[in-house]
């Protein structure tokens, strides 16, 4: 006779083509209940899974199961058995609280999360540079008047420690940045690759952008433009800044800009996902494509000569 296991957010239980044979209920508590589907969310396998299915020669219906029984979904015992929590007399509302419970954990995780710590260092830079901006085109204007230098003093402070708090917040997104994501980092700048991690809305959003996406991130306004009214599309955002681009010949600055993103995207995947330092051979990778580049230029050129 056929035997499955199957897991439900209250317990676990072994049916067979009739009905359900034994079954392992969690603890009836939200904090319990959100322990355990915390666990299956990250694909681990229960304890209370591991001593029901103990010798037993069984089907599942989650990839994660595997190892305790061969995978098959679409298996009719799946269809026929449907555990009611309320024959246990589980309520229904511990559901609930179970999963207020998990979501207040995942919001605090991310409020804790580094890389938006760094969204809001990059925020607070770009007011800051807007503030001193004004402030600077105010102080010179007032300095073309006659005898107010003692009066544009105290302004002049003002501007002087707005610079200063600038300084340190660059420095203090370069620190953050290197530990963060080390490889991105390492290719494309600190405060760049800051920038496009504050443009993504987090580490890990930018992790999952094709290199298209990361190419035009702060482009968005010539983007909709384009696609408004026609005219050539951007061939670069926030990327421009990167010396490999705002540095090259213009005719060079799309394709560039275009290597550039596809390595970021690899580098950034690594600094979420395998945590491998990895951007030395890409800056070598990076370079050896940039000096084809040149080399078909050059190739072209002396054809056309």
């Amino acid at each position: 006779m056929t035997h499955a296991l199957i897991t439900t957010w209250f317990g676990t239980f072994l049916a067979d083509d009739h009905h359900i044979t034994d079954h392992i209920l969690f603890p009836p508590t939200p904090t319990d209940i959100a322990n355990r589907l915390r666990q299956i969310h990250a694909n681990h396998i229960l304890p209370e899974e591991h001593t029901i299915a103990a010798g037993k020669t069984l089907l599942v219906n989650e990839k994660r199961l595997e190892p305790l029984g061969h995978y098959d979904p679409t298996h009719p015992i799946f269809h026929h058995h449907t555990p009611d929590p309320t024959t246990y007399d589980i309520p229904p509302s511990l559901l609930h609280d179970a999963t207020l419970e998990l979501t207040k954990e995942q919001v605090t995780a991310q409020l804790h999360s580094p890389d938006l710590g760094i969204i809001q260092q990059v925020n607070a830079v770009d007011d800051l540079i807007q503030t001193a901006n004004l402030l600077s085109e105010r102080l010179t204007s007032w300095s073309q008047l006659p005898n107010t230098a003692e009066k544009r003093q105290p302004f002049a402070t003002l501007l002087s420690a707005v610079n200063a708090e600038i300084e340190r917040l660059q420095t203090q997104i370069d620190a953050d940045m290197y530990a963060t994501a080390p490889n991105l980092s390492a290719l494309a700048g600190p405060l760049i690759g800051a920038r496009l991690i504050a443009l993504a809305g987090g580490l890990e959003h930018l992790a999952m952008l094709p290199a298209s996406t990361i190419q035009l991130l702060g482009a968005e306004k010539a983007l909709f433009r384009f696609k408004k009214e026609g005219g050539r599309p951007p061939k670069h955002g926030i990327l421009f800044q990167h010396p490999l681009i705002n540095r090259a010949p213009r005719t060079e600055r799309g394709r560039r800009a275009r290597t550039l993103a596809a390595t970021l995207t690899i580098a950034v995947k690594a600094d979420v996902f395998t945590k491998r330092l990895i951007h030395e051979e890409l800056s070598k990778d990076l370079e050896k494509k940039l000096a084809g580049f040149s080399e078909r230029k050059r190739y072209v050129s002396s054809f056309k000569a």
